[in-house]
């Protein structure tokens, strides 16, 4: 019973506030809109007094829709000052004649509003068009205005944006009211009439008009919303307050408009209501709401406009959350038993901390034993038993924890899509570097155990070296011999480091990651296919010695296979090859192709795949081979590469990339045929490695031309032109034949 009235005085309490909003015997609605006094609707019920404070209050409800004034609609009115309404838009149109045959001026005529210079915008539409908002204020006139031409359709950028061209927007000056708004045209539209024959202005609130195309075409709004502030009078406070129509009732206080004209008023801290009603701003309980800081309500007495907080006699503290309540310690007759529980409490909690480092230490070896043998540790143990030399260590975590001082960020040395590296240093000094990988599939753990086995066993002074590994983890981590130069990708895009690599260091570098290739393909002891060459895998030591490194995609292929592997697309965008993505079927000349595209951006200094660029320069591949074909292929070598010396050089590694980047895997070279030609190209002055010294360069140009004659017969129904897009593939492929093989223009 207690429950059901509490609520029922608090749903009284709630009504009382509402109907105080307006007048007794005044409608408190129009549709969904309130009308708090000094607003209202015509009378009192049963009397002849306004439901208003002043005639410009003065509103009007038809079929629930409030208006002010004759005609302009209201949609939101707050006690703070402002309201929303929406005024009519001004128009100014021709014909295809020129003459004019609409021209509509715009008002708002209503002393008491106050277009809010903060919550608006003044804005125009058109393409020969200027407008102006006009402000009349004690026979004073102040003008605002836009102007918008254009003899075009606005181009992409400002379709759909108010920018200025098409659209222009302005903000509006404090203290505008009583305005005009009127929309000209310079020319009656006659150099725009075919997509724009009207000129439009209007104010509306922020947020709420977005610019389209269409609207040069037709504006489709003949009213918008907008803000505007409504005061009471039309002088200060201090005036106010000495006469007998001051608007401010109990409990509040007078502020004065922003502009000086007129006043509003606002209930007093800790009140709230309408301060215009004449009940005034009543006192809110924070105890009784929750808005007070006290310890509790317990601790809470209301007072008239606020509240204060108290401790029971004998506490200390002034009872606020901040200092709360004390005891007298001295007093409590708990003290002794709260002494012995709190000692005896200390105990268990010493102890069962002392248990529970015991049993996390316990957990933790029991979770190192199991990621071993979850990552195939003992399988690796067992396949290393077995060698007669140990190729590669097993870590401990802590070792590795230790060399990277917990894995600190700041021995990042490189992240990538299979996990992140970082500098290490193990006991003995060894500098290594540490892969951290995100994930590791747990049904292909024989295949990474046997992976790690074969890896540890190349040795080869172009391979970055794996020195072991650590499966006392969730995912496996594993140790590298540690390169200390950076990567090519570095010195080919940093432009502090561009001068360092010359046209012969590139070519040294590009020969010794071909036979580091090579040596993976087909001098293993089981052939490994490396899948995501690039330049950022290839890192370089202080001497600029090649070392091809990051195998964290590479497959080994079975011995019994046909050197096909059916694999998830897996790589670098820029690089893959698209045989390999059309296909899922995984070659040794899937990392031709990638050696390809790490040819062409050792040429060009550009990256295999910028969204920088444009859309047809985007793709490296598809854009050195569209200037291979055409013959322009010196205007895409990069700046400072080229001279009378190196010209032939550079020519032939140009036509041995594009060879490698042929769409079809069975026609490119193999990694050793790479190799031996880029070796060969090392060796030679201005000769191709394939002919001999007295041949022209015209007798080479045609061998060019056998070799790319093979792409156009491969489809009945491929183009004869320059360039060939593959609609698969999305990359061009290269026609060689009759005159159109000319490389040194």
């Amino acid at each position: 019973m207690k429950v059901w009235l509490i609520l029922l005085s608090a749903i009284a309490i709630a009504a009382a506030v509402a109907e105080a909003q307006s007048l007794e015997g005044c409608p408190n609605k129009c549709g969904d809109v309130e009308i708090p006094y000094p607003f209202g609707v015509g009378q009192q019920r049963g009397t002849s007094r306004n439901c208003f404070l002043e005639k410009s209050f003065s509103l009007t409800c038809e079929d629930s829709t409030l208006f002010a004034g004759i005609n302009i609609l209201v949609s939101t009115i707050s006690l703070q000052g402002s309201l929303e309404i929406a005024m009519f838009v001004s128009r100014n149109c021709f014909n295809e004649s020129g003459i004019e045959v609409e021209d509509r001026t715009a008002f708002l005529t209503i002393s008491a509003f106050t277009i809010s210079s903060t919550a608006n915008k003044f804005i125009t539409i058109g393409c020969d068009t200027y407008s102006k908002l006009i402000a009349t204020n004690n026979y004073q006139t102040s003008v605002t205005g836009c102007i918008t031409q254009c003899d075009a359709i606005p181009d992409s950028h400002n379709r759909q944006k108010c920018s200025g061209i098409g659209c222009c927007q302005v903000d509006i000056p404090l203290g505008m009211r009583n305005i005009t708004l009127e929309s000209f045209s310079f020319d009656a539209h006659s150099r725009v009439l075919d997509f724009n024959n009207c000129s439009y202005a209007f104010v509306a609130k922020q947020g709420w008009f977005n610019f389209s195309l269409d609207h040069l075409y037709h504006f489709p709004f003949d009213k918008t919303p907008f803000i505007v502030d409504w005061t009471v009078s039309n002088v200060t406070c201090k005036i106010a307050k000495t006469r007998s129509d001051y608007a401010c009732t109990s409990n509040t206080y007078c502020a004065d408009s922003i502009d000086g004209f007129g006043y509003n008023c606002r209930c007093n801290p800790g009140f709230e209501g309408n301060p215009y009603h004449p009940d005034g701003c009543r006192d809110i309980d924070e105890c009784q709401e929750s808005t007070h800081t006290c310890l509790s309500q317990a601790n809470c007495r209301n007072t008239f406009g606020s509240f204060e907080c108290f401790c029971p006699p004998d506490f200390s503290g002034n009872g606020t959350l901040a200092a709360r309540c004390e005891a007298p310690f001295s007093k409590n007759p708990l003290t002794p038993v709260l002494a012995g529980t709190s000692a005896g409490f200390l105990a268990i909690i010493v102890g069962m901390s002392w248990l529970y480092l015991v049993y996390q230490k316990r957990k933790l070896i029991k979770l190192k034993h199991r990621f071993f043998s979850q990552n195939g540790g003992y399988i690796l143990q067992q396949q290393l038993s077995v060698k007669e030399t140990q190729t590669a260590k097993i870590f401990t975590a802590e070792e590795l924890k230790k060399a990277t001082n917990n894995y600190d960020d700041s021995l990042i040395i490189g992240k990538g899509g299979f996990g992140t590296v970082y500098k290490g240093h193990l006991t003995d000094n060894t500098i290594v570097a540490i892969k951290k990988s995100k994930v590791v599939d747990q049904s292909q753990i024989e295949q990474f155990i046997n992976e790690v086995v074969v890896l540890s066993q190349i040795n080869h002074r172009n391979v970055v070296k794996l020195l072991g590994c650590c499966l006392e983890t969730e995912v496996p981590l594993l140790v590298y011999e540690f390169v200390n130069n950076g990567t090519v990708y570095d010195y080919i895009h940093n432009k502090t480091n561009n001068s360092n690599i010359t046209w012969e260091t590139r070519l040294r570098i590009a020969a010794e990651a071909a036979g580091a290739l090579t040596y993976l393909h087909s001098a293993a002891s089981i052939p490994i296919i490396h899948r995501d060459v690039k330049t950022s895998n290839i890192l370089l030591d202080e001497t600029y010695t090649a070392k091809v490194s990051d195998f964290g995609a590479s497959r080994l292929v079975p011995l019994d296979e046909t050197g096909q592997l059916a694999t998830i697309v897996t790589g670098t965008l820029g690089y893959l090859d698209p045989e390999y993505m059309q296909t899922n079927q995984l070659t040794v000349k899937s990392d031709v192709y990638s050696f390809g595209v790490v040819l062409a951006e050792l040429l060009t200094g550009k990256k295999a795949l910028s969204f920088d660029r444009s859309e047809e320069e985007r793709n490296l591949a598809m854009h050195f081979l569209s200037y291979l074909n055409r013959g322009h292929l010196f205007e895409i070598v990069e700046v400072g590469l080229v001279n009378e010396e190196n010209k032939q050089r550079i020519h032939d590694v140009g036509v041995l990339a594009a060879r490698c980047m042929r769409i079809k895997g069975e026609e490119r070279p193999s990694m050793k045929e790479v190799a031996m030609e880029l070796e060969g190209i090392i060796r030679m002055k201005r000769k191709h490695p394939w002919v001999k010294e007295n041949v022209n360069l015209k007798e080479s140009e045609a061998l060019l031309c056998e070799i790319s004659d093979s792409n156009e017969n491969e489809d009945s129904s491929s183009s004869h032109s320059n360039t060939e897009l593959d609609s698969t593939t999305d990359h061009v492929l290269i026609n060689l034949n009759d005159d159109k093989h000319r490389y040194w223009e």
